[in-house]
């Protein structure tokens, strides 16, 4: 029987190039996305067109609602972070934080995965390249993982274990996407940015963007996407 992966799967670069990832390592792939009230559903969007492209098995779009509590620029009338140097990036933690986020996240995801009898949760966070999340950092995720194996009936039961795969924590952007184009990814499909504008067209100018066409630079590679 193939093993199935959970892929918390935001239709982003980094998420995508850990769903590749998981599909490469062999495993059925078990999608979650949230609307969770951030700026755009552009990500959403583009997430249902990769999870078909990429053959995923089930994707699940949960609804929830972050903007209740606000507090963040992503889904809060504050203003997006731009034209900041990667010192600025992890010097503090931006606006663009949204509570819990991660959390909240991995939670859904730990339920899907018991649901599906499924002990492998694929979330895409890094820490040498990005913008300053507390919950991107390899100490969150170890932390979440020993409390996903309390939470749950099968892992408490002896049945099975969660571990959660971070394929991307201790890469740099450029090493991420060239892993994604080592395995086919197609990055014109995903979507990072920030604040695009009303058709669509990524800003270039948000800590994403800045983030991502440094990583295509660098590897001599361009960029698929369109700016405005």
């Amino acid at each position: 029987m193939t093993p199935k992966a959970i892929v918390l799967f935001s239709g982003g670069l980094d998420s995508t190039t850990t769903l590749a990832i998981a599909k490469n390592a062999g495993y059925d792939l078990f999608a979650m996305s949230f609307n969770y009230g951030q700026r755009h559903k552009i990500e959403i969007e583009k997430a249902k067109v990769i999870a078909e492209n990429m053959g995923v098995k089930e994707h699940h779009i949960t609804n929830i609602d972050l903007r209740q509590f606000g507090h963040s620029a992503l889904t809060d009338s504050l203003d997006i972070p731009i034209h900041r140097k990667e010192e600025e990036m992890s010097s503090s933690i931006p606006a663009t934080y949204v509570p819990a986020r991660n959390t909240i996240f991995l939670s859904y995801a730990l339920a899907y995965a018991e649901v599906k009898k499924c002990g492998e949760i694929f979330i895409g966070v890094n820490s040498v390249d990005y913008s300053g999340y507390p919950d991107c950092r390899p100490e969150f995720i170890a932390a979440f993982e020993i409390l996903a194996n309390l939470a749950i009936k099968a892992s408490v039961e002896g049945l099975s274990k969660v571990k959660i795969h971070t394929p991307l924590i201790q890469m740099t952007k450029a090493e991420i996407i060239k892993k994604g184009l080592s395995l086919g990814v197609n990055y014109g499909l995903t979507h990072s940015c920030y604040d695009p504008d009303e058709t669509g067209l990524a800003c270039g100018i948000c800590d994403s963007c800045l983030l991502r066409l440094k990583g295509f630079k660098k590897i001599g590679a361009e960029d698929p996407l369109k700016y405005s």
